[in-house]
């Protein structure tokens, strides 16, 4: 059985590498007659009438501090600016960003979350981590170089486990206190120095569940663009259904049945939960285990 493919997944723009440390070439994209720019308010997507990503030519971008090159498409050159609006936009995800998602198509999903990833790289590196010197955007944004001692910099992604637990047919789902009332998702933390994708999710569940993992099973991964995650979901079987919630990391977590998890997944109002939102791979993985 194949995944439910996750948000911000699945992009089909040719990010063309080979031409990114090429400036001819660069600004030959930029000047392309049919180049076009994403229309952005801060990190927020700003969308059409149809709910799709709004985007316009080239030469009504204006002055910004730096064009992203996002990639081509039917040979249409895509660009982000980088802008002093966004450059101090903050990093959360906004109520706007999020009533957009739910709305956003899969290829504008991932458009979307590679220059919203992009952009918040550069507003928390606008100084070199080698000299403390300022640094600038080159190699099409997709590099910072600075300006003092030479170093380059480049954008980083931290690995996360996401994981449902699973003993006796049921799947483990938290929750945090400032998620929306009656949500649950599945499980996650970030990888640590020297520790397995496997290792991680083990730790992870007795840190935050106080259930001990007996075998662990990578599912499918996504990128999560808050700012620059990769998500890791797997599914894991324990020893025991026994509870040892840790309060600091979550406020609640429940075990759930597949036919309560296909009630969730379906927006049934009676449902005993309200499920993660469809561009999440907590969706998928949930879909994912109710459904094999």
């Amino acid at each position: 059985m194949t995944p439910h493919q996750p948000g911000f997944s699945g992009g089909t723009l040719d990010r063309a590498d080979h031409l990114r440390g090429n400036e001819e070439a660069l600004l030959a994209l930029r000047q392309h007659t049919h180049a076009r720019l994403l229309v952005l308010n801060g990190f927020d997507p700003v969308l059409t009438t149809d709910g799709a990503l709004q985007w316009i030519p080239m030469a009504e971008a204006g002055a910004h501090v730096h064009l992203i090159f996002l990639g081509i498409a039917d040979d249409v050159p895509h660009f982000v600016a980088l802008s002093q609006s966004n450059l101090d936009a903050p990093s959360f995800r906004s109520p706007a960003t999020a009533a957009a998602l739910a709305v956003l198509g899969a290829q504008d999903l991932a458009i979307y979350g590679t220059a919203r990833s992009l952009m918040d790289w550069h507003s928390r590196h606008r100084f070199c981590g080698k000299c403390g010197g300022p640094a600038r955007a080159h190699r099409g944004g997709w590099g910072r170089l600075c300006t003092q001692c030479g170093s380059e910099h480049f954008p980083r992604v931290d690995p996360v486990v996401i994981m449902l637990a699973q003993h006796q047919g049921k799947a483990l789902l938290g929750r945090q206190a400032s998620w929306p009332t009656g949500r649950y998702s599945a499980l996650a933390g970030f990888l640590e120095p020297g520790e397995t994708m496997e290792e991680a999710v083990a730790r992870e569940l007795f840190e935050e569940a106080g259930v001990r993992a007996t075998a662990v099973r990578y599912i499918t991964s996504q990128p999560w663009p808050f700012p620059a995650q990769l998500m890791l979901a797997c599914i894991a079987e324990v020893q025991s259904d026994t509870l040892a919630i840790a309060t600091a990391e979550i406020e609640d977590a429940i075990w759930v049945g597949k036919e309560e998890a296909k009630a969730a997944l379906s927006g049934d109002a009676t449902a005993r939960f309200q499920a993660p939102p469809a561009f999440a791979v907590a969706h998928s993985l949930l879909r994912y285990w109710a459904e094999s």
